[in-house]
């Protein structure tokens, strides 16, 4: 069995249940990433593309799936920055430390 949490404000916990299983439109999503760029003292947010003669003698599959993973990078880091941005880099409590440590991890 998976080991559960303490439980969140009943709203808030709505709100997420209802984002992890309903996607925003295509449109929203490109929206919203954009309002969180990686910063130009971040470049390890960058995301990373691959070399252009690589890219000529990958197979269509292996492309595409390079492009969703480019695409998961991308959502990734702009989350990491939104995060980021709602503290001051000062006083940053325990659990927006331990939230963006969790998601760079994947980043690496």
């Amino acid at each position: 069995p998976t080991q559960k949490g303490l439980p969140l404000y009943p709203k808030l916990a709505a709100s997420i249940n209802y984002m992890a299983t309903n996607q925003l439109q295509e449109q929203a999503i490109n929206d919203t990433a954009a309002k969180y760029l990686a910063p130009e003292n971040c470049i390890s947010l960058n995301v990373p593309a691959v070399n252009n003669p690589i890219w000529g003698n990958m197979s269509p599959g292996i492309r595409s799936q390079e492009v969703k993973l480019q695409k998961i990078l991308k959502l990734l880091a702009a989350g990491i920055m939104a995060v980021a941005r709602t503290v001051d880099g000062v006083d940053m409590p325990e659990e927006l430390q331990d939230s963006l440590a969790l998601l760079c991890t994947p980043n690496m």
